[in-house]
Protein backbone atom coordinates (compact mmCIF):
# COMPACT_ATOMS: atom_id res chain seq x y z
CA UNK A 1 0.00 0.00 0.00
CA UNK A 2 1.13 3.52 -0.75
CA UNK A 3 -0.76 6.78 -0.61
CA UNK A 4 0.94 10.09 -1.27
CA UNK A 5 -0.81 13.34 -0.33
CA UNK A 6 0.69 16.56 -1.67
CA UNK A 7 -0.04 19.06 1.10
CA UNK A 8 1.69 22.26 -0.02
CA UNK A 9 4.04 23.64 -2.67
CA UNK A 10 6.52 26.50 -2.44
CA UNK A 11 4.82 29.47 -4.05
CA UNK A 12 6.77 32.24 -2.34
CA UNK A 13 6.74 35.74 -3.75
CA UNK A 14 8.57 38.95 -2.97
CA UNK A 15 12.19 38.74 -1.87
CA UNK A 16 12.39 34.97 -2.27
CA UNK A 17 11.43 33.36 -5.58
CA UNK A 18 9.44 30.17 -5.48
CA UNK A 19 11.01 26.77 -6.10
CA UNK A 20 9.88 23.22 -6.87
CA UNK A 21 9.84 22.40 -3.13
CA UNK A 22 6.80 20.61 -1.80
CA UNK A 23 5.40 19.29 1.46
CA UNK A 24 3.76 15.87 1.50
CA UNK A 25 2.60 12.88 3.49
CA UNK A 26 3.38 9.30 2.55
CA UNK A 27 1.23 6.50 3.97
CA UNK A 28 2.76 3.01 3.91
CA UNK A 29 1.89 -0.35 5.44
CA UNK A 30 4.00 0.29 8.55
CA UNK A 31 3.18 3.92 9.12
CA UNK A 32 3.00 7.50 7.91
CA UNK A 33 6.03 9.47 6.72
CA UNK A 34 6.12 13.26 6.55
CA UNK A 35 8.04 14.58 3.56
CA UNK A 36 10.56 15.91 2.72
CA UNK A 37 12.36 13.23 4.72
CA UNK A 38 15.87 11.87 5.24
CA UNK A 39 16.14 8.08 5.62
CA UNK A 40 19.01 6.68 7.74
CA UNK A 41 20.83 3.79 6.08
CA UNK A 42 20.70 0.40 7.83
CA UNK A 43 22.74 -1.77 5.48
CA UNK A 44 22.79 -5.04 7.44
CA UNK A 45 19.53 -4.50 9.32
CA UNK A 46 20.99 -1.88 11.65
CA UNK A 47 21.94 1.76 11.41
CA UNK A 48 25.60 1.57 12.44
CA UNK A 49 26.26 2.61 16.03
CA UNK A 50 22.67 3.62 16.76
CA UNK A 51 20.00 1.64 18.63
CA UNK A 52 16.43 1.44 17.32
CA UNK A 53 15.35 3.36 20.45
CA UNK A 54 17.74 6.19 19.58
CA UNK A 55 16.26 6.30 16.07
CA UNK A 56 12.77 6.57 17.59
CA UNK A 57 13.96 9.31 19.95
CA UNK A 58 15.32 11.39 17.07
CA UNK A 59 12.05 10.85 15.14
CA UNK A 60 13.39 8.74 12.30
CA UNK A 61 10.26 7.87 10.31
CA UNK A 62 11.67 5.41 7.76
CA UNK A 63 15.02 3.63 7.40
CA UNK A 64 16.77 1.65 4.67
CA UNK A 65 17.79 -1.98 4.40
CA UNK A 66 20.17 -3.45 1.85
CA UNK A 67 18.78 -6.25 -0.31
CA UNK A 68 22.16 -7.46 -1.53
CA UNK A 69 23.84 -7.69 1.87
CA UNK A 70 20.83 -9.17 3.69
CA UNK A 71 20.61 -11.82 0.97
CA UNK A 72 24.27 -12.67 1.66
CA UNK A 73 23.90 -12.51 5.45
CA UNK A 74 21.94 -13.66 7.39
CA UNK A 75 20.12 -15.13 4.38
CA UNK A 76 16.44 -15.18 3.50
CA UNK A 77 15.65 -18.31 5.50
CA UNK A 78 16.57 -16.52 8.73
CA UNK A 79 14.64 -13.32 7.95
CA UNK A 80 11.65 -15.39 6.86
CA UNK A 81 11.54 -17.08 10.28
CA UNK A 82 10.77 -13.67 11.76
CA UNK A 83 8.15 -12.78 9.16
CA UNK A 84 10.27 -10.07 7.58
CA UNK A 85 12.86 -7.44 8.30
CA UNK A 86 10.75 -5.37 10.71
CA UNK A 87 10.51 -8.07 13.37
CA UNK A 88 14.04 -9.31 12.74
CA UNK A 89 15.59 -5.91 13.51
CA UNK A 90 12.88 -4.72 15.92
CA UNK A 91 11.80 -1.70 13.88
CA UNK A 92 8.06 -1.02 13.69
CA UNK A 93 8.10 1.89 11.25
CA UNK A 94 8.48 1.83 7.43
CA UNK A 95 11.53 0.36 5.70
CA UNK A 96 12.77 0.94 2.15
CA UNK A 97 15.07 -1.66 0.58
CA UNK A 98 17.30 -1.05 -2.40
CA UNK A 99 17.36 -3.64 -5.16
CA UNK A 100 21.01 -4.71 -5.06
CA UNK A 101 21.80 -2.85 -8.29
CA UNK A 102 24.20 -0.39 -6.68
CA UNK A 103 26.10 -3.13 -4.85
CA UNK A 104 26.44 -5.09 -8.09
CA UNK A 105 27.78 -1.90 -9.73
CA UNK A 106 30.31 -1.48 -6.92
CA UNK A 107 31.73 -4.97 -7.58
CA UNK A 108 33.28 -3.60 -10.77
CA UNK A 109 35.11 -6.26 -12.76
CA UNK A 110 33.99 -8.97 -10.33
CA UNK A 111 30.56 -9.10 -12.01
CA UNK A 112 29.28 -9.91 -15.50
CA UNK A 113 26.09 -8.22 -16.70
CA UNK A 114 23.82 -9.79 -19.29
CA UNK A 115 20.26 -9.20 -20.46
CA UNK A 116 19.06 -11.84 -18.01
CA UNK A 117 20.83 -10.51 -14.92
CA UNK A 118 24.19 -10.32 -13.18
CA UNK A 119 26.64 -13.15 -12.45
CA UNK A 120 29.12 -12.48 -9.66
CA UNK A 121 31.10 -14.10 -6.88
CA UNK A 122 29.81 -13.61 -3.34
CA UNK A 123 32.04 -11.13 -1.50
CA UNK A 124 31.33 -13.17 1.65
CA UNK A 125 32.42 -16.69 0.66
CA UNK A 126 33.16 -16.62 -3.08
CA UNK A 127 30.07 -18.63 -4.09
CA UNK A 128 28.91 -18.06 -7.67
CA UNK A 129 25.64 -16.14 -7.58
CA UNK A 130 23.12 -14.83 -10.09
CA UNK A 131 20.89 -11.84 -9.39
CA UNK A 132 18.01 -11.00 -11.71
CA UNK A 133 15.09 -8.56 -11.56
CA UNK A 134 12.86 -11.48 -10.55
CA UNK A 135 15.17 -12.66 -7.77
CA UNK A 136 15.49 -9.09 -6.45
CA UNK A 137 11.68 -8.89 -6.22
CA UNK A 138 11.56 -12.26 -4.45
CA UNK A 139 14.19 -11.19 -1.92
CA UNK A 140 12.43 -7.89 -1.19
CA UNK A 141 9.07 -9.64 -0.85
CA UNK A 142 10.60 -11.89 1.82
CA UNK A 143 12.07 -8.83 3.55
CA UNK A 144 8.55 -7.28 3.46
CA UNK A 145 9.91 -3.77 3.00
CA UNK A 146 7.32 -1.02 2.60
CA UNK A 147 9.08 0.39 -0.45
CA UNK A 148 10.74 -1.97 -2.94
CA UNK A 149 13.19 -0.65 -5.50
CA UNK A 150 13.36 -2.01 -9.03
CA UNK A 151 16.54 -3.89 -10.01
CA UNK A 152 18.54 -1.56 -12.23
CA UNK A 153 22.01 -1.06 -13.59
CA UNK A 154 23.69 1.93 -12.00
CA UNK A 155 25.34 3.78 -14.88
CA UNK A 156 28.94 4.64 -13.92
CA UNK A 157 30.44 8.08 -14.41
CA UNK A 158 33.75 6.49 -15.39
CA UNK A 159 33.44 3.64 -17.89
CA UNK A 160 34.38 0.10 -16.88
CA UNK A 161 34.00 -1.24 -20.40
CA UNK A 162 37.27 -2.79 -21.72
CA UNK A 163 37.37 -0.47 -24.75
CA UNK A 164 36.83 2.75 -22.81
CA UNK A 165 37.88 1.81 -19.27
CA UNK A 166 38.97 4.82 -17.22
CA UNK A 167 37.32 7.31 -19.58
CA UNK A 168 34.04 9.16 -19.09
CA UNK A 169 31.07 6.93 -19.88
CA UNK A 170 29.97 7.62 -23.43
CA UNK A 171 26.44 8.51 -24.49
CA UNK A 172 26.14 5.13 -26.24
CA UNK A 173 27.17 3.28 -23.08
CA UNK A 174 24.78 5.35 -20.96
CA UNK A 175 21.93 4.65 -23.39
CA UNK A 176 22.61 0.91 -23.37
CA UNK A 177 22.62 0.91 -19.57
CA UNK A 178 19.47 3.05 -19.33
CA UNK A 179 17.53 0.89 -21.78
CA UNK A 180 18.58 -2.28 -19.94
CA UNK A 181 17.28 -0.77 -16.70
CA UNK A 182 13.97 0.01 -18.40
CA UNK A 183 13.60 -3.60 -19.55
CA UNK A 184 14.47 -4.78 -16.07
CA UNK A 185 11.88 -2.36 -14.65
CA UNK A 186 9.17 -4.10 -16.69
CA UNK A 187 10.34 -7.50 -15.46
CA UNK A 188 10.36 -6.26 -11.87
CA UNK A 189 6.81 -5.01 -12.24
CA UNK A 190 5.59 -8.34 -13.64
CA UNK A 191 7.27 -10.36 -10.88
CA UNK A 192 6.16 -7.95 -8.13
CA UNK A 193 2.56 -8.39 -9.25
CA UNK A 194 2.91 -12.16 -9.59
CA UNK A 195 4.14 -12.36 -6.00
CA UNK A 196 1.15 -10.27 -4.89
CA UNK A 197 3.48 -8.11 -2.84
CA UNK A 198 1.24 -5.76 -0.78
CA UNK A 199 3.88 -3.03 -0.61
CA UNK A 200 5.00 -0.39 -3.16
CA UNK A 201 7.47 -0.72 -6.06
CA UNK A 202 9.45 2.32 -7.24
CA UNK A 203 11.00 2.77 -10.69
CA UNK A 204 14.48 4.29 -11.02
CA UNK A 205 15.40 6.96 -13.58
CA UNK A 206 18.82 6.36 -15.13
CA UNK A 207 20.69 7.92 -18.07
CA UNK A 208 24.02 9.00 -16.65
CA UNK A 209 24.95 12.64 -17.08
CA UNK A 210 22.89 13.01 -20.28
CA UNK A 211 19.72 15.01 -19.72
CA UNK A 212 17.94 13.78 -22.84
CA UNK A 213 18.54 10.16 -21.75
CA UNK A 214 17.20 11.01 -18.31
CA UNK A 215 14.09 12.40 -19.96
CA UNK A 216 13.62 9.26 -22.08
CA UNK A 217 14.01 7.06 -19.01
CA UNK A 218 11.59 9.21 -17.02
CA UNK A 219 8.91 9.20 -19.70
CA UNK A 220 8.98 5.45 -20.21
CA UNK A 221 8.90 4.76 -16.46
CA UNK A 222 5.94 7.12 -16.04
CA UNK A 223 4.11 5.11 -18.72
CA UNK A 224 4.62 2.01 -16.54
CA UNK A 225 2.76 3.84 -13.74
CA UNK A 226 4.90 3.01 -10.71
CA UNK A 227 3.60 4.18 -7.30
CA UNK A 228 6.78 6.25 -6.88
CA UNK A 229 10.00 7.14 -8.65
CA UNK A 230 13.67 7.50 -7.78
CA UNK A 231 16.55 9.29 -9.45
CA UNK A 232 19.53 6.91 -9.48
CA UNK A 233 23.02 7.01 -10.89
CA UNK A 234 24.16 10.12 -9.02
CA UNK A 235 26.92 10.34 -6.40
CA UNK A 236 28.82 7.71 -8.38
CA UNK A 237 32.05 9.67 -8.73
CA UNK A 238 30.89 12.60 -10.84
CA UNK A 239 31.90 16.20 -9.99
CA UNK A 240 29.48 18.04 -7.72
CA UNK A 241 28.35 20.43 -10.46
CA UNK A 242 27.38 17.48 -12.67
CA UNK A 243 25.31 15.96 -9.86
CA UNK A 244 23.61 19.31 -9.23
CA UNK A 245 22.82 19.65 -12.94
CA UNK A 246 21.02 16.30 -13.01
CA UNK A 247 19.32 17.11 -9.70
CA UNK A 248 18.05 20.35 -11.20
CA UNK A 249 16.84 18.63 -14.37
CA UNK A 250 15.04 15.49 -13.32
CA UNK A 251 13.00 15.42 -10.06
CA UNK A 252 10.47 18.14 -10.80
CA UNK A 253 9.65 16.51 -14.15
CA UNK A 254 8.37 13.39 -12.39
CA UNK A 255 4.61 13.12 -11.68
CA UNK A 256 3.52 15.63 -9.06
CA UNK A 257 1.08 13.21 -7.42
CA UNK A 258 3.74 10.58 -6.64
CA UNK A 259 6.75 10.57 -4.28
CA UNK A 260 10.21 11.37 -5.63
CA UNK A 261 13.37 9.88 -4.16
CA UNK A 262 16.96 11.02 -4.82
CA UNK A 263 19.22 8.05 -4.12
CA UNK A 264 22.47 8.32 -2.15
CA UNK A 265 22.58 12.10 -1.70
CA UNK A 266 24.24 13.78 0.23
CA UNK A 267 25.51 16.77 2.26
CA UNK A 268 23.13 19.07 4.18
CA UNK A 269 23.48 21.56 1.32
CA UNK A 270 22.57 18.82 -1.18
CA UNK A 271 19.42 18.00 0.78
CA UNK A 272 18.16 21.57 0.94
CA UNK A 273 18.89 22.11 -2.77
CA UNK A 274 17.28 18.75 -3.55
CA UNK A 275 14.11 19.86 -1.77
CA UNK A 276 14.18 23.06 -3.84
CA UNK A 277 14.27 20.89 -6.99
CA UNK A 278 11.21 18.87 -5.94
CA UNK A 279 12.72 15.87 -4.10
CA UNK A 280 10.69 14.27 -1.29
CA UNK A 281 13.01 11.52 -0.01
CA UNK A 282 16.76 11.26 0.56
CA UNK A 283 19.22 8.71 1.90
CA UNK A 284 22.97 8.76 2.40
CA UNK A 285 25.60 6.97 4.48
CA UNK A 286 27.38 10.29 5.05
CA UNK A 287 26.00 11.10 8.54
CA UNK A 288 27.12 7.79 10.05
CA UNK A 289 30.23 7.27 7.93
CA UNK A 290 31.52 10.76 8.68
CA UNK A 291 30.68 10.29 12.35
CA UNK A 292 32.88 7.21 12.53
CA UNK A 293 35.71 9.36 11.17
CA UNK A 294 35.19 12.14 13.71
CA UNK A 295 33.52 14.54 11.27
CA UNK A 296 30.41 16.26 12.62
CA UNK A 297 27.71 18.36 10.94
CA UNK A 298 26.42 21.40 12.81
CA UNK A 299 24.13 24.30 12.08
CA UNK A 300 27.18 26.51 11.66
CA UNK A 301 29.39 24.29 9.54
CA UNK A 302 31.35 21.06 9.85
CA UNK A 303 33.58 20.18 12.78
CA UNK A 304 36.55 17.80 13.07
CA UNK A 305 36.49 16.64 16.68
CA UNK A 306 40.08 15.33 16.57
CA UNK A 307 41.42 18.86 16.09
CA UNK A 308 43.50 20.06 19.04
CA UNK A 309 41.44 23.25 19.43
CA UNK A 310 38.61 21.17 20.92
CA UNK A 311 40.80 19.65 23.68
CA UNK A 312 39.47 21.89 26.46
CA UNK A 313 36.30 23.28 24.84
CA UNK A 314 33.30 23.08 27.24
CA UNK A 315 30.73 23.66 24.48
CA UNK A 316 28.65 20.87 22.94
CA UNK A 317 29.10 20.01 19.26
CA UNK A 318 26.25 22.36 18.34
CA UNK A 319 24.92 24.86 20.87
CA UNK A 320 21.47 24.79 19.21
CA UNK A 321 21.15 21.00 19.03
CA UNK A 322 18.84 18.93 21.27
CA UNK A 323 20.26 15.47 20.51
CA UNK A 324 21.47 13.22 23.33
CA UNK A 325 25.13 13.98 22.55
CA UNK A 326 24.61 17.75 22.75
CA UNK A 327 21.79 18.13 25.27
CA UNK A 328 21.63 14.89 27.24
CA UNK A 329 18.42 13.17 28.21
CA UNK A 330 16.72 16.49 29.11
CA UNK A 331 16.82 17.54 25.45
CA UNK A 332 17.48 21.20 26.28
CA UNK A 333 20.08 22.87 24.08
CA UNK A 334 23.05 24.88 25.35
CA UNK A 335 21.65 28.16 24.02
CA UNK A 336 18.43 27.47 25.98
CA UNK A 337 20.38 27.11 29.20
CA UNK A 338 20.85 23.34 29.09
CA UNK A 339 24.10 21.79 30.34
CA UNK A 340 23.22 18.10 30.20
CA UNK A 341 25.13 17.03 27.11
CA UNK A 342 28.73 16.11 26.41
CA UNK A 343 31.42 18.71 25.82
CA UNK A 344 33.62 18.92 22.75
CA UNK A 345 36.52 18.33 25.14
CA UNK A 346 35.06 15.00 26.24
CA UNK A 347 34.24 13.90 22.69
CA UNK A 348 37.75 14.94 21.60
CA UNK A 349 39.15 12.77 24.41
CA UNK A 350 37.01 9.76 23.37
CA UNK A 351 38.02 10.12 19.74
CA UNK A 352 41.73 10.40 20.59
CA UNK A 353 41.51 7.29 22.77
CA UNK A 354 39.58 5.28 20.19
CA UNK A 355 36.69 4.71 22.58
CA UNK A 356 33.57 3.07 21.13
CA UNK A 357 31.34 5.76 22.63
CA UNK A 358 32.89 8.37 20.32
CA UNK A 359 31.40 7.13 17.00
CA UNK A 360 28.16 6.21 18.78
CA UNK A 361 27.58 9.74 20.08
CA UNK A 362 28.81 11.25 16.82
CA UNK A 363 26.38 9.08 14.82
CA UNK A 364 23.49 10.05 17.08
CA UNK A 365 24.37 13.72 16.61
CA UNK A 366 24.82 13.60 12.82
CA UNK A 367 21.59 11.68 12.23
CA UNK A 368 19.69 13.97 14.58
CA UNK A 369 21.10 16.95 12.69
CA UNK A 370 19.91 15.57 9.33
CA UNK A 371 16.46 14.61 10.62
CA UNK A 372 16.05 17.94 12.39
CA UNK A 373 17.10 19.77 9.22
CA UNK A 374 14.28 18.02 7.35
CA UNK A 375 11.85 18.87 10.15
CA UNK A 376 12.82 22.54 9.84
CA UNK A 377 12.39 22.33 6.06
CA UNK A 378 8.87 20.91 6.53
CA UNK A 379 7.99 23.63 9.03
CA UNK A 380 9.28 26.31 6.64
CA UNK A 381 7.18 24.89 3.81
CA UNK A 382 4.11 24.71 6.07
CA UNK A 383 4.63 28.37 6.96
CA UNK A 384 5.26 29.46 3.37
CA UNK A 385 8.80 30.65 4.11
CA UNK A 386 11.03 28.03 2.48
CA UNK A 387 12.91 30.64 0.43
CA UNK A 388 13.84 32.59 3.56
CA UNK A 389 14.79 29.37 5.34
CA UNK A 390 17.01 28.34 2.44
CA UNK A 391 18.88 31.65 2.53
CA UNK A 392 19.24 31.56 6.31
CA UNK A 393 20.47 27.96 6.18
CA UNK A 394 23.23 28.90 3.72
CA UNK A 395 24.26 31.83 5.87
CA UNK A 396 24.41 29.75 9.05
CA UNK A 397 26.37 26.92 7.44
CA UNK A 398 28.97 29.31 6.05
CA UNK A 399 29.46 31.06 9.42
CA UNK A 400 31.80 28.41 10.78
CA UNK A 401 32.13 26.72 14.16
Amino acid sequence: MLQFDLLKTDDAHGDYAGSHARRGQLTLNHGVVQTPIFMPVGTYGTVKGVTPQSLHDMDAQIILGNTFHLWMRPGLDIVQQFGGLHAFEQWDKPILTDSGGFQVWSLGEMRKISEEGVHFASPVNGDKLFLTPEISMQIQTTLNSDIVMQFDECTPYISVEPRTKGQLTTEAEARHSMELSLRWAQRCQVEFDRLQNPNALFGIVQGGMFEHLRQESLEQLVEMDFPGYAVGGVSVGEPKDEMLRIMAHTPHRLPAHKPRYLMGVGTPEDLVEGVAQGVDMFDCVMPTRNARNGSLFTRFGDLKIRNARHKADPQPLDTTCTCYACAGSAGVSWDQGGRGGFSRAYLHHLERCGEMLSPMLASIHNLHYYLNLMREVREALDAGRFGAFRAHFRSDRSRGV
